[in-house]
């Protein structure tokens, strides 16, 4: 909007126009866009790139250079749907999603760096292209189930992706049936399918180990550590010497625990808490040491910046560490010695920040708390350690209102859990519940993020000896971008059809209005659907060198530092952090922002690993549950059925539009519903149905439902 902006008055540069004369001329009709538009003008105003001549009207200042129009040709990444059309995300993160046809991909596959050539666009309508090359592939092995025939055989690729000839030379030891890792090696623009050969006999298909190395082995993550790694690690000392305790702060009398999921076996973080001699409390937020261990350009280093983050599948997970240095060396285990990096606080009982110190320091934690042990404390105001607890819950609290009264999105996310029998099959799902204890752990880790960031990167205009203010130095924020205005006039219109009225004339109204939704959704049948439509509404969290504040959290500065053993940008943090303690120069911004590019496609690929062990253990529990019937609520509509989210274990099926036989529906798609042609029969988003589970598709993670009548 701010190129579109800028444009515009390139094209008049001798006129003035005020906020009615821009928008109107730009075609921004909607209240969003005209209130981003209004935002911008006095933003630039105040940058004196533009000149205001009269009261509300502004020129551009003759001195300021506009780029050229933008090339019809973006660089970004593919978005393969099952269905064959495509989204482009450009590099640019300015630049809105881009359509792909089926008919103009190009033979792109997910994942792939591409060029697009992108068509006139339509006013109102998303940017639609084609795609002319593709710069660099994602990936070139696949994962899929062989089928042999007489004289060739087939991998039937299993999610997104074309299915690969193989010739029947090329089929090894592998068997009909088997679970493969293929190689695509050609692909003849002339052929419908590419050419491979196997790599890998991954095993049977309905195994739990062979399905979940199956998504590993997808999305290019590795099956385990290489010799070299795990030997090093092995050469890591456990004692800690008494001269490096010497040149730390010892907090080891300071009362220190650790609360983390029952489950854990990583312990990243811990917090001391004691009473000052002035009245006021100290909270260290005191972070596992990891960069003491992994020297930089060691060969674990070099590991743990390939892989970038741990995994978390639903029932193991693949760190990104050795298993020495992330359940042990590393590890904040209670009633040991541990080496940290730490955020101290010294604060009032209004939680007001008096003091803040970071540091390297030594801790020993006396109590590992779960989560519902620690609850039960907050609860029942006693139990072990709740002379530290219950004061940090109360100023945990207290710092939580104040993020939502300062603009803070009260963002609902729900994590499916599984209960597994001894081979790993689910035997029953449940949604975990957030509760204090996790909100406690959760502020005091923000926190520290947010302190950590600002003392960096918060430029204080201190002079250098030439007389020009400081620059602030390289470092690694996690920032948040605020969301397109057409993405949230969308998405306004929408809550507005439901009856629910969103205020988009500030920030602060906004935020407000979001958590205000948020609240008077809670329990409704359209919860979910919202929420998520909600989340798809904002921009993605991502890790940059180029601080543009975090806009769901409402800070301008924040960062990772708490979570090294599990997180590549927190080390990077802890060395940044350390380094400019010591007052040495800045680290090249470029470099880093490439480490920043890499983090965060790694997280991306992490977290779609989750989604798709949850998705393959969640249709593994229904396919016990054939011929069964559940309730449910509808979660999404397309031209093909209605996506149903069945209530208590948040499985999703779709039931096939082909399968209503007492009309002929077609998709309503501004209004999110399907309706019958003759009856006006309605089947809306978040809307409540009853399904029956008439058939599980495994190797695609995928439920067919019927739809009961009640």
């Amino acid at each position: 909007m701010k190129s579109q902006l800028l444009r515009f008055f390139a094209k008049h540069p001798f006129d003035a126009f005020n906020q009615k004369q821009i928008t109107a001329r730009m075609g921004v009709g909607d209240k969003a866009g005209r209130q981003q538009i209004a935002s911008l003008i006095l933003d630039l105003a105040e940058q004196n790139v533009l000149l205001e001549q009269k009261r509300g009207k502004y020129k551009l200042n003759p001195k300021y250079v506009v780029e050229d129009e933008p090339k019809s040709v973006i660089l970004g990444t593919v978005d393969m749907k099952s269905t064959g059309k495509a989204y482009i995300l450009p590099k640019d993160r300015h630049i809105e999603d881009i359509f792909i046809a089926p008919n103009n991909t190009n033979l792109a596959l997910n994942g792939d760096l591409v060029k697009v050539s992108l068509f006139p666009q339509r006013k109102g309508k998303r940017p639609e292209g084609k795609i002319i090359e593709i710069v660099k592939r994602q990936k070139e092995n696949f994962v899929g189930i062989l089928q042999i025939f007489p004289k060739y055989a087939m991998v039937v690729v299993d999610n997104n992706g074309v299915d690969i000839f193989i010739p029947k030379e090329d089929i090894g030891k592998a068997k009909n049936g088997q679970k493969v890792l293929a190689k695509i090696t050609e692909w003849n623009p002339k052929m419908r399918n590419p050419t491979g050969e196997i790599v890998t006999v991954l095993g049977n298909p309905g195994d739990n180990d062979v399905e979940m190395q199956s998504i590993l082995a997808e999305l290019d993550f590795p099956l385990s550590f290489p010799k070299k790694v795990e030997a090093e690690a092995e050469k890591i000392p456990v004692e800690i010497p008494e001269t490096e305790i010497a040149k730390r702060r010892d907090f080891r009398n300071v009362p220190t625990i650790t609360i983390d999921p029952a489950d854990a076996k990583d312990f990243d973080d811990a917090l001391s808490f004691r009473t000052l001699e002035n009245g006021n409390f100290e909270i260290g937020v005191h972070i596992a040491d990891v960069t003491h261990y992994v020297q930089p350009n060691s060969i674990l280093d070099k590991e743990a910046y390939d892989r970038a983050t741990s995994i978390y599948l639903v029932d193991r997970t693949i760190p990104m560490l050795p298993e020495k240095l992330c359940n042990g060396v590393c590890s904040l285990r209670p009633n040991e010695d541990k080496l940290t990096f730490s955020a101290v606080f010294e604060m009032n009982e209004k939680a007001q920040i008096i003091n803040t110190w970071f540091g390297k320091t030594v801790i020993h934690s006396i109590r590992r708390f779960a989560y519902e042990e620690a609850q039960e404390v907050i609860e029942t105001g006693k139990g072990d350690c709740a002379e530290q607890i219950l004061p940090m819950h109360k100023l945990a609290a207290i710092l939580r209102k104040k993020r939502f009264e300062h603009g803070a999105i009260n963002f609902h996310s729900t994590e499916v859990r599984f209960q597994l029998d001894e081979n790993a099959r689910p035997i029953g799902v449940y949604v975990k519940e957030s509760k204090e204890a996790n909100w406690m752990i959760e502020e005091f880790m923000l926190l520290a993020n947010k302190c950590v960031a600002e003392f960096i990167g918060r430029n204080k205009n201190q002079l250098s000896q030439s007389g020009k203010p400081t620059k602030a130095k390289t470092f690694i924020y996690r920032v948040h971008a605020e969301p397109q205005s057409e993405k949230l006039a969308t998405f306004v219109q929408f809550v507005g059809k439901l009856g629910y009225k969103m205020k988009t004339g500030s920030r602060s109204e906004l935020a407000s209005s979001f958590n205000n939704l948020f609240k008077k959704i809670a329990g409704k049948g359209e919860e979910a659907m919202i929420e998520t439509i909600a989340i798809r509404t904002m921009s993605k969290a991502y890790y940059s060198t180029e601080n543009i504040g975090h806009y769901g959290l409402a800070f301008p500065f924040y960062s990772h530092f708490t979570s090294p053993i599990r997180r590549y940008p927190d080390v990077m943090t802890h060395r940044l952090l350390e380094r400019y303690l010591e007052n040495q120069s800045s680290v090249n911004a470029k470099e880093y922002e490439e480490y920043c590019e890499h983090c965060s496609k790694m997280e991306k690929k992490a977290a779609d690993a989750e989604r798709l062990s949850i998705k393959y253990k969640q249709a593994e529990f229904m396919k016990d549950h054939i011929g069964e019937e559940f309730n449910g609520v509808i979660s999404g509509v397309s031209k093909y059925g209605i996506f149903v989210e069945i209530e208590g274990n948040k499985c999703e099926g779709m039931v096939s539009l082909q399968t209503l036989h007492d009309d002929i529906y077609y998709l309503d798609e501004d209004n999110y519903q399907v309706i019958g042609r003759r009856y006006g029969q309605q089947y809306k988003l978040g809307g409540k149905v009853k399904i029956q589970v008439h058939n599980v598709d495994l190797a695609k993670k995928r439920m067919d439902f019927l739809l009961v009548e009640n």
